[in-house]
């Protein structure tokens, strides 16, 4: 997480927080074109552009706490947070996905650790779907969690990811 926030704090410097702008929809997209460019390099086992799997896993991450921030604030149609904001928001929705990520752990005795990274990419994608799903219903869901817990889900199973193919380097 530490990689994360670091990397996040430097293209705040670069961009602001441009990404104030997106609306749910085109969060969701970002999302999907990284997770869909993960499944893409898994499968095909070739990127042409030099970008490997684990650097869109941290760009997941870091668009899933976008994702949470935007939905804690709404989007805007220019940019109207400083980067000491945009960081304290960061951090602690950050900390609330590690807290959640503690407690499944225990529940789920580390399974994680015994999954295959082309899971974690599934996993990902379908609760990208179901953000979709939900946006396209107003958020009127039934018994479903909100994407609220699908964005902590994408975060969780991306550090996962990114932990696992950090030891594979």
């Amino acid at each position: 997480m530490a990689e994360c926030r670091s990397l996040f704090e430097k293209k705040l410097h670069d961009y602001g927080a441009s990404w104030r702008i997106l609306r749910p929809s085109s969060l969701t997209d970002q999302l999907f074109i990284k997770a869909k460019r993960i499944r893409s390099l898994e499968i095909k086992k070739e990127s042409l552009v030099g970008e490997g799997i684990r650097p869109e896993f941290i760009a997941l991450i870091n668009y899933g706490i976008v994702g949470l921030i935007q939905l804690d604030r709404s989007y805007v149609d220019t940019v109207d947070m400083d980067p000491e904001e945009a960081m304290a928001l960061y951090d602690r929705y950050a900390n609330e996905a590690l807290e959640l990520m503690l407690k499944k752990n225990h529940d789920y005795d580390e399974a994680w650790r015994s999954m295959r990274v082309s899971s974690y990419t599934d996993f990902i994608l379908t609760k990208i779907q179901r953000v979709k799903e939900i946006e396209d219903i107003a958020g009127a869901t039934l018994v479903s969690e909100g994407i609220d817990a699908n964005y902590m889900d994408i975060i969780n199973y991306a550090v996962f990811g990114a932990i696992k193919l950090k030891g594979e380097e």
